[in-house]
């Protein structure tokens, strides 16, 4: 691929992912083709999917740009790319925060992709993963900034919690932005003190390791024995699920009693234990390639949506995208 080709597979990995994603059903407690919640329908997800897609082509060039020697790693400016795919997916529709989580991982992911293919003439697992951490520890404070600004974008503090006598201030504080660079917090840093609480922040300082080790693998095998991309999507969707249990499930039932971040992550994760235990059922049942798996799959959705928009295992949702975004990086065709 000469370099355009590159940032066009890139892009088109991303969005590819994103739609299918979205489009994967049914995925309990998730927005999805025959399900909407009050203020965020399908269609919402499939405008922000494509939305996101000249951001993503700009993270890949400056991850090429890296890999030439013209651009400085820490100059890629993750942070910055982050907030400008935010605003897209958010001017592109009326559905409020549908894309957050994937902008925060497809940007590193998407700059990896550029960065591994130019140094190693391919797109590797071992490559990608390492290039991922790579750019995240080279993250500055500025990147660190911008990303706040992003979330700010899309979510009021009230639901993401208080961080309680920290060295890296949360969202209500005024000055967080000045104390940031004062401090010389870097984005890594930021998501580093959130790893204990929050998967996506975990995901950005272990390359990824979820989206590679659980999602991906059980894409890959699911779509190997199934040749069903929509099978395989529903099945990493419980796969994950049922082995990472949903920090933002978590974190708004724990908010609910305490509005310290940690402890009610705490909290939520004791109080929602039987929502992981209820997907690996599903899949012990055999998911959707039996008629038993599939009726529970339903039943499991059924009550999640009956529970209200808290339960929607948003942050799995953008796990699953991620694993998708490997899959088609490396050369999944469906």
């Amino acid at each position: 691929m000469n370099l355009k080709e590159l940032i066009e597979h890139i892009k088109v990995s991303a969005q590819l992912a994103a739609v299918l994603e979205a489009s994967g059903w049914p995925k309990p407690g998730n927005v999805h083709r025959t399900v909407g919640h009050p203020d965020t329908r399908y269609e919402h997800f499939l405008a922000g999917s494509i939305a996101l897609g000249s951001p993503i082509g700009e993270a890949a060039l400056r991850g090429a740009m890296v890999a030439r020697g013209i651009l400085e790693i820490s100059k890629i400016g993750v942070g910055r790319i982050v907030r400008k795919a935010v605003q897209a997916v958010s001017k592109s529709h009326n559905g409020g925060n549908t894309h957050l989580g994937i902008c925060l991982l497809f940007v590193p992911l998407a700059a990896a992709a550029a960065k591994t293919y130019i140094e190693k003439e391919r797109i590797e697992p071992r490559g990608l993963r390492r290039n991922i951490d790579k750019i995240m520890r080279f993250t500055t404070p500025i990147d660190a900034v911008e990303v706040y600004r992003a979330i700010s974008l899309v979510g009021s503090p009230h639901v993401l919690g208080r961080m309680r006598n920290d060295e890296v201030p949360d969202l209500y504080d005024k000055r967080a932005r000045k104390k940031i660079l004062e401090k010389g917090i870097s984005l890594f840093k930021v998501m580093e003190k959130a790893a204990s609480y929050d998967t996506i922040a975990k995901e950005l300082v272990t390359a990824m390791r979820i989206s590679f080790n659980i999602g991906y693998a059980e894409l890959i095998e699911t779509f190997k024995s199934t040749n069903d991309i929509n099978t395989a999507t529903v099945h990493t969707f419980l796969k994950i699920l049922s082995r990472v249990p949903d920090t933002l499930i978590a974190r708004k039932v724990g908010l609910r009693k305490i509005s310290d971040i940690r402890k009610a992550v705490e909290i939520g994760l004791r109080e929602t234990q039987w929502i992981s235990e209820m997907a690996e059922k599903c899949l012990d049942m055999g998911g959707l390639t039996t008629r038993e798996g599939t009726s529970l799959i339903w039943k499991f959705d059924k009550k999640l949506q009956s529970l209200g928009e808290d339960y929607n295992p948003g942050t799995t949702a953008d796990l699953t995208a991620a694993a998708l975004m490997i899959a088609f990086l490396l050369g999944l065709k469906f």
